[in-house]
């Protein structure tokens, strides 16, 4: 670690803030009810504020996670003893003797797990809608900003600041609760749940809003969720497992996925050596999980695409997965499933047919889709390559994509 206090506590309370921020406001919400969702983020709020003034004078402490705890209890006590109007209001629907007990709460790894699982199943109320229920997620149990959900989501910060203010007034006047889980619940809103994850790892494994192109920070936090999810009988489901198996897979090639200066790298040209074969190894391990169950999801289908790309070259590759990419639209159609399918089509029978594929898409306001014909009228021809590249170039918001794609202008144009 740096030397630099500094520079030490400059690094890790954000980091700190992603994964513990969520977990403090569960197991707070978990002790005192759902409807003082606001003040455990207070608290939480209070006891990150704490440790930027604290650690900036006397260090970071040897155990931080455990520190923050700590606090976060502190002023949990503080809060019952000397806030009288909250705390009146607390007596309505808790007696003293309750809020006694509830303040000998602890976290624990249990504690955390259970409090996170039933705070996400009771954020995401199906009297809410959909978006609602993921936005609130995200942003409760996930640390997610405003402008995180909406690069998520595709639209703007206004929009989900609307959409968060109507969800957290439907939570309020709805006096949920965060209660033990029950069968129909699980199956009720499931969905959303693991769509929640999905977004989360997606934000955190090509991030719009960040510099960085990878974020492994919220990539593990959706895989630690995706644990808790499948570590507990009742959401131990096959879809939860192949969305689990598709997260492993694709976070076994961090490492080779950017260069040493953080630009982009294809799959094909990665260095398979850097892929995390222990993470290979536990996505097939859920993946085999996942096809216990009869329903084949969305998650099956990209799980089992991740895992051909995982796999070496030949037997019949392209075609498994261009089959897969096929089943997906059928399923659920997505503007990135159909190019990725375009590129599949291309790989199996020539660049041409997968540029036909692609141009009847007609994408014309996705930096993706001009990204993915500049890559196949390489092989065919190249000024018009180099245009859809700058086409590319101009409609994307991430300054890494950019790069990478001007690095490949450069290229064809025989400047590198």
């Amino acid at each position: 670690m740096p030397s630099d206090p500094r520079m030490q506590e400059s690094e890790l309370i954000p980091h700190l803030f992603r994964t513990e921020y969520s977990k403090i406001i569960a197991v707070l919400c978990n002790s005192f009810d759902l409807r003082h969702l606001e003040v455990a983020e207070d608290i939480a709020s209070e006891t990150f504020l704490k440790a930027t003034e604290i650690w900036g004078i006397r260090g970071v402490p040897e155990n931080p996670t455990a520190w923050l705890y700590t606090v976060a209890k502190n002023k949990v006590k503080d809060y019952f003893k000397h806030n009288a109007v909250i705390e009146r209001q607390v007596k309505e629907t808790m007696k003293l003797n309750d809020i006694e007990t509830a303040l000998d709460f602890e976290f624990s790894h249990q504690n955390i797990a259970d409090s996170q699982l039933a705070m996400i199943f009771s954020v995401c109320n199906p009297e809410n809608s959909t978006d609602a229920q993921i936005c609130l997620a995200l942003q409760i149990l996930c640390g997610f900003s405003v402008e995180e959900i909406a690069s998520a989501f595709l639209t703007n910060p206004e929009t989900i600041k609307k959409r968060l203010h109507r969800a957290r007034v439907n939570l309020r006047n709805g006096n949920f609760q965060i209660k033990a889980l029950s069968d129909p619940e699980v199956r009720a809103r499931s969905e959303s749940v693991l769509k929640t994850l999905y977004l989360l790892f997606n934000e955190g494994y090509f991030s719009k809003t960040n510099d960085q192109s990878i974020r492994k920070d919220l990539c593990f936090e959706a895989i630690r969720l995706g644990l808790i999810l499948v570590g507990n009988a009742l959401t131990d489901t096959p879809q939860a497992n192949a969305l689990l198996a598709l997260m492993y897979f694709q976070s076994s090639r961090f490492d080779a996925r950017t260069n040493d200066r953080g630009e982009m790298i294809l799959l094909e040209d990665q260095d398979k050596s850097l892929w995390d074969r222990g993470l290979i190894e536990r996505g097939n391990h859920y993946l085999v999980n996942a096809y216990e169950g009869k329903e084949v999801s969305r998650y099956h289908l990209e799980a089992a695409i991740a895992y051909w790309h995982t796999t070496p070259t030949g037997g019949g590759k392209w075609q498994h997965i261009l089959q897969l990419y096929n089943q997906l639209l059928l399923i659920e159609y997505s503007p990135v499933t159909a190019l990725n399918r375009a590129f599949a089509f291309g790989k199996v029978y020539g660049w041409e047919k997968g540029i036909e594929e692609a141009e009847k898409l007609s994408l014309n306001d996705n930096s993706h889709y001009y990204s993915l014909l500049g890559y196949l009228y390489t092989r065919v021809d190249i000024d018009r390559a180099v245009g859809y590249y700058e086409q590319a170039i101009a409609l994307t918001r991430s300054r890494v994509e950019a790069e990478t794609l001007r690095k490949e202008v450069r290229r064809l144009m025989g400047d590198i």
